[in-house]
């Protein structure tokens, strides 16, 4: 496990970065299968970084997303929190494991993300139509993994 200075710094970096990309204005379909940006990136710095207040910046962060998708409040912050505990008690396994292992892995999480959203979304009395594609957003942030993962170990360093 490579060491940084400053793990916070780097969080901070890679949460602008990906409230930029969700914020992109993107065509519905694009929108819906897109990778749980936020998810992805915030795996990488649980699995890379040891630092204290794990969950409490995942609440943080899922709030951020709340507010910026105009969600439920808290529902992504949930989301975040409990995809971020699997991923977390997996790390020493996620860290020695190979790509294709840690791809299984970040599509399980993903998947809690999104179980998690399609829950608050069906117990509130908030309108939601279902779209069959938002069970591409696993598979997508699977595939995308090696690609954040090398993304972020060039700019780690």
């Amino acid at each position: 496990m490579l060491t940084y200075q400053r793990p916070y710094v780097f969080l901070i970096k890679v949460t602008l970065f990906a409230l930029i990309i969700s914020a992109l204005p993107l065509p519905e379909i694009v929108l819906d299968i897109a990778p749980f940006w936020l998810l992805l990136f915030f795996a990488y710095w649980l699995t890379h970084f040891t630092t204290q207040g794990k969950f409490f910046l995942a609440l943080l962060l899922g709030v951020l997303i709340d507010v910026l998708y105009g969600d439920i409040l808290g529902q992504n912050a949930l989301a975040l929190i409990l995809s971020s505990a699997f991923i977390n008690n997996i790390k020493q396994s996620f860290v020695v494991s190979n790509i294709t292992t840690q791809q299984v892995y970040i599509f399980a999480a993903s998947s809690i993300y999104l179980g998690l959203l399609l829950l608050v979304h069906g117990l509130s009395t908030q309108d939601f139509s279902f779209n069959i594609y938002l069970l591409f957003k696993p598979f997508l942030s699977a595939l995308l993994w090696p690609v954040v993962q090398l993304l972020f170990s060039k700019l780690k360093h």
